[in-house]
């Protein structure tokens, strides 16, 4: 991971003056092709199943249930920005969502402060992470996945393979559970950190300094850059984001077990994944990321809707990260050759 490029394939201004309307369509097809995909899936199954697709209740479903998908996918895709990869994003629900409510209900914790200690928690392993990868010199792969494990497993030693029930405060209960102009709100949460990211990676020198790290470690450093303390600030962010989604699923579930959480991180990496395929190609932008688990989730709705079994969503998301793969090892390919 540490060879993830970071920079994009969009066409230029300059090119697309060049190009007639039909040249135009066919250089904006790869850039925007997955975007389109997902408004074709959208018509698609909403001629197909007209009376259950296309409503609100369907809308409604789809935001609540992929809201922490999308969480963990901008958290795995800060890392990837700075051409490191983050698999706390999946482990690290396990534990943060079993903490959340447990704080509460066997130690009486105020629901604030339990929310509090969660994300600083969170925030703190990132911190762990990144210093395993830019102090102790160890790849990110392992450095996260061991990490990882250690929460899992500290996950299982505090429920001792139980749930972890009580009753909780409502203000807990409408972290998420509250609806705003009818739709959840945790779609808000959602769009509020996509325009933070977004406005952060694309129009500050914090992110002009992670897409140049990823793009090329060893020159970021000649030019300057503290690469150490701009890596690890990303790894932080992403363990906030995922004590963040910890916190909303204890919300959601308001019991907190083991067994539950693991099932997020291939959709987290397909999205973060996919993101680097669209919009801005060759390139890990939260604008794809978002596209991405758009895609997932109109995808699996439509199929499961259409009458589609139950080993659907996990065949659905593995089939859509080889592709991902693919077509960012493509676009990769193309930018070498187009620099050759």
């Amino acid at each position: 991971m540490q060879s993830i490029e970071s920079n994009a394939l969009e066409p230029t201004a300059a090119e697309m003056k060049e190009l007639s309307l039909a040249g135009k369509l066919i250089r904006l097809a790869p850039v925007y092709g997955l975007v389109i995909l997902t408004a074709g899936l959208i018509i698609l199954f909403s001629i197909l199943l007209p009376d259950t697709f296309p409503t609100l209740l369907n809308l409604r479903a789809i935001l609540s249930d992929k809201a922490i998908i999308a969480l963990l996918s901008l958290a795995a895709m800060i890392p990837m920005v700075a051409g490191r990869i983050d698999l706390t994003v999946g482990y690290g629900i396990v534990l943060w969502h079993i903490l959340a409510i447990s704080l509460q209900t066997l130690f009486g914790v105020p629901w604030p402060m339990a929310v509090m200690t969660v994300l600083l928690l969170g925030t703190f392993v990132g911190f762990l992470n990144g210093v395993l990868v830019e102090v102790a010199k160890i790849d990110a792969f392992i450095a996260t996945l061991g990490t990882g494990t250690v929460l899992y497993a500290l996950a299982l030693w505090h429920t001792g393979g139980r749930q972890i029930v009580g009753v909780l405060p409502d203000g807990f209960y409408a972290i998420n559970g509250t609806f705003v102009f009818g739709l959840p709100i945790t779609a808000y949460y959602v769009l509020a950190i996509t325009v933070v990211l977004w406005l952060v990676l694309e129009y500050t020198p914090v992110g002009r300094y992670l897409y140049a790290i990823g793009a090329n470690p060893r020159a970021a450093e000649l030019n300057g850059i503290p690469t150490r303390k701009f890596v690890v600030g990303a790894f932080m962010t992403s363990g906030l984001m995922t004590a963040l989604a910890g916190v909303i699923l204890a919300s959601k579930l308001r019991i907190g077990q083991a067994s539950v959480g693991l099932e997020y991180l291939l959709p987290a990496l397909v999205g973060a994944f996919l993101g680097s395929t669209t919009i801005k190609p060759g390139r890990v932008n939260v604008w794809g990321t978002i596209i991405g688990v758009a895609i997932l989730a109109v995808g699996i709705s439509g199929i499961q809707q259409v009458g589609g079994s139950f080993w659907v969503e996990p065949m659905f998301n593995g089939v859509t990260l080889l592709v991902a793969i693919g077509i960012a090892g493509y676009a990769q390919r193309r930018k070498g050759a187009a620099k050759k």
